[in-house]
């Protein structure tokens, strides 16, 4: 079972173009809350800029995973390919939303104690567990070949000129995307945090970390995170997912007293 809080902010933007999905839920502005049994699914999404639409192209991919019955570990990749095509068939037809991309993060849980990741694009997900943060997906970005090949240091990766360049997404008319699948044992009480690139870029592991410490309640703790990154000069859109692994029948109110921490 996962109890699941979700929180998009527009940021300084004059638009959001990000998006959040856990369960059958799909928002674009606001918080959100979802806690549910397997199978269960979360996600967020990053319209891509310079693209047209970028902001619909995270809704309608979104969408569509809310509309799907995703049944097996062994489908996952078909059945997420077949929402790429059909961004692309939505954008072939429409010239408002020609070649629309986004990024798609998240993960889906169909047997106790697993989860099986997703990844194309430059969203992330982390686990926290024993009040420690790993990164358990690979940006899919230039910086981050770079990076692995030696030819730029970790440092500068956070303000490489092409820090924006990623590779196929969802949506590409071009090219197909490269959908990293990677399957994780879930414990209770882990802490699973998918987020965009406007909280990533703008703080680090290590500061996701030190506020999922913080004896509050989990929105109140998404919220900071938030405020942290446009406190850090953030200037993007700022998605964050957060869901907690309970065990079953464990009930969570969606707000705790701030001495509590869920």
């Amino acid at each position: 079972m996962f109890y699941c809080c979700g929180i998009t902010d527009k940021g300084i933007m004059p638009h959001n173009e990000d998006a959040f999905l856990i369960g059958k839920e799909v928002r674009d502005s606001g918080t959100a809350y979802v806690q549910g049994d397997i199978p269960f699914i979360a996600a967020v999404s990053d319209g891509v800029s310079g693209e047209r639409s970028g902001e619909m192209a995270s809704r309608m991919c979104l969408g569509i995973m809310s509309r799907m019955e995703f049944v097996s570990a062994g489908t996952l990749a078909g059945e997420l390919y077949s929402v790429h095509n059909r961004l692309m068939e939505i954008g072939s037809q429409s010239p408002e939303l020609n070649n629309m991309q986004t990024t798609l993060c998240g993960f889906a849980a169909f047997e106790r104690g697993k989860i099986v990741s997703f990844n194309a694009g430059d969203s992330r997900l982390y686990l926290y567990r024993d009040d420690y943060i790993r990164q358990l997906t690979r940006d899919q970005s230039l910086v981050q070949m770079l990076y692995e090949e030696g030819s730029i240091t970790f440092a500068e990766t956070r303000t490489h000129v092409h820090r924006n360049i990623i590779c196929p997404v969802f949506g590409n008319l071009k090219a197909r995307p490269q959908v990293d699948i990677k399957e994780f044992e879930v414990l209770h009480g882990d802490i699973f945090i998918l987020c965009t690139d406007g909280l990533s870029d703008y703080v680090s592991a290590l500061e996701i970390q030190e506020i999922l410490e913080l004896p509050k309640s989990l929105e109140k703790r998404l919220e900071i995170l938030v405020e942290k990154a446009l406190g850090n000069g953030g200037s993007d859109n700022i998605t964050i997912v957060a869901a907690v692994c309970l065990e079953n029948n464990e009930d969570i109110k969606p707000l705790e007293d701030e001495g509590g921490k869920i």
